[in-house]
């Protein structure tokens, strides 16, 4: 097995990087799509070239090689991997496939809690308020069949001005009508599997309410609006904990996005994402690459196995 099999984990390394320049270079929507599928390739490939390491090993193994009738001797002699590396690489995927069950499972609950709650809402329209003191706005995700909701308290609506709603509003409806919450899916379980994409996930949840916050300036056409309302909003409920698998306009970093709505929108740029395609590209093709390297490997230890009985 060549170096192939190791790119995958220099490309995560590599999108971790890179992500926070894409996501200020790129217009918040194209920045989204593209972090959210770099973290799915890079997450996957990240388990596959473990996995191929880790097999590398356990092929050597007597009694597995026994049983799956090839030779160690000519695994030993074209394997480069040592067992070393290869019992480490078994090891960082055993805890991986475990966390990631783990997390998949958390969200899981997350996001079916989310959807029972969201027709606990009172009304039967996209917006449902609450009479409530306390300071909430959020967007409660939907199933195809079962729209989602926007939810907002009293104690929200008496902080904010008319116009000021109608940009909470706007943003919060941006969540619902683009699925944000899937996305912000894909990141999670993706920095479950590969530890390297952590800061590529966090930098996707930033663009996604990012993505938010520029539907709600072209549909109000105000932009310092947008930002006074985000800004009010975030500075009011400061000391209000978030609830999970709900998508509010106070989420992120406020400062960055504040700052980014008060600036002029990105231009258009082609590449950065040129780069981060090639990158993916590199990833896929050297994971393919040493697939068919250890189908190889293996294919030859069978045939002097069965050679030499």
């Amino acid at each position: 097995m060549r170096i192939s099999v190791y790119i995958p984990f220099v490309v995560a390394a590599l999108l971790a990087l890179l992500a926070p320049h894409l996501a200020l270079r790129l217009a918040p929507r194209t920045a989204t799509w593209a972090l959210a599928g770099a973290a799915l390739v890079a997450g996957v490939s990240w388990l596959g070239a473990l996995a191929l390491l880790a097999f590398s090993g356990f092929g050597r193994i007597p009694l597995v090689a026994f049983l799956g009738s090839w030779s160690t001797t000519v695994l030993d002699a074209e394997d480069p991997v040592t067992r070393t590396v290869a019992a480490v690489c078994a090891a960082v995927l055993m805890v991986s496939t475990v966390v990631l069950g783990v997390v998949s499972w958390r969200r899981g609950r997350v996001l079916v809690a989310a959807f029972v709650e969201c027709h606990r809402m009172p009304g039967d329209g996209e917006l449902a308020v609450i009479d409530d003191a306390r300071l909430e706005a959020f967007a409660l995700p939907g199933l195809p069949g079962w729209p989602g909701r926007v939810v907002v308290s009293t104690g929200m609506l008496r902080t904010l001005d008319g116009a000021e709603r109608g940009a909470l509003m706007a943003h919060e409806r941006s969540h619902l009508r683009n699925h944000h919450h899937f996305f912000l899916l894909v990141l999670h379980l993706s920095a479950a599997a590969c530890p390297l994409l952590f800061a590529l996930a966090r930098e996707g949840a930033f663009t996604v309410e990012r993505w938010a916050d520029e539907d709600a300036a072209a549909a109000l056409g105000d932009r310092r609006l947008v930002a006074r309302a985000v800004a009010r909003a975030a500075l009011a409920k400061k000391d209000s904990p978030n609830r999970e698998g709900a998508l509010a306009a106070t989420g992120g970093p406020v400062p960055r996005r504040v700052k980014a709505l008060l600036a002029a929108p990105p231009l258009p740029r082609r590449m950065p994402l040129v780069v981060f395609a090639l990158l993916l590209a590199l990833c896929c093709g050297s994971l393919a690459e040493a697939a068919h390297d250890t189908e190889k490997m293996f294919e030859g230890a069978q045939h002097a196995y069965a050679a030499s009985h």
